[in-house]
């Protein structure tokens, strides 16, 4: 074991300015890391506040965004990126929080801090609701008031 590792740099020249690099592992399509700010995959940067999810399996990585997109990654030896996805899409969630709205279901209001600090608000609807109907969605922006309001955000 190494005592002391460069950073390859093909990691320094993907990472934006003003990111900070906290752990990275190569797969055959390049590399996946994870910086401060954001991940890095598939040549895609996402913010952390745009991660929803993370999964593990023994080949890799999958990565769903808060608008529903999947990004795949194979890790066949993935290092500490497991756990950096872990702690930074935990630490982008200030409040989580269902609310049911109505016989069928709810809504989970999730506020995410971004890159300046300011908090992005998603509106999660249980699946077989309509998050187009006025009516749901008008319980769903009370409910959503009545939350901040309720924690100061």
């Amino acid at each position: 074991m190494k005592l002391f590792s460069r950073m390859p740099a093909e990691v320094r020249a993907a990472v934006v300015r003003g990111d900070r690099v906290l752990t990275y592992a190569e797969g055959p399509d390049g590399y996946v890391i994870a910086a401060d700010r954001a991940l890095y995959l598939g040549g895609a940067r996402l913010p952390w506040f745009q991660v929803d999810r993370g999964t593990w399996d023994e080949e890799g990585l999958t990565v769903v965004t808060t608008d529903g997109r999947s990004h795949r990654a194979l890790l066949p030896e993935p290092g500490r990126v497991p756990e950096a996805v872990r702690e930074r899409v935990t630490a982008s969630i200030v409040v989580s929080q269902y609310v049911p709205l109505d016989a069928r279901g709810g809504v989970r209001l999730v506020a995410r801090r971004a890159d300046a600090d300011e908090l992005v608000w998603e509106l999660v609807f249980d699946a077989g609701l309509d998050a187009e109907d006025p009516g749901l969605r008008a319980l769903a922006e009370q409910a959503l008031e009545e939350t901040r309001r309720s924690f100061g955000v």
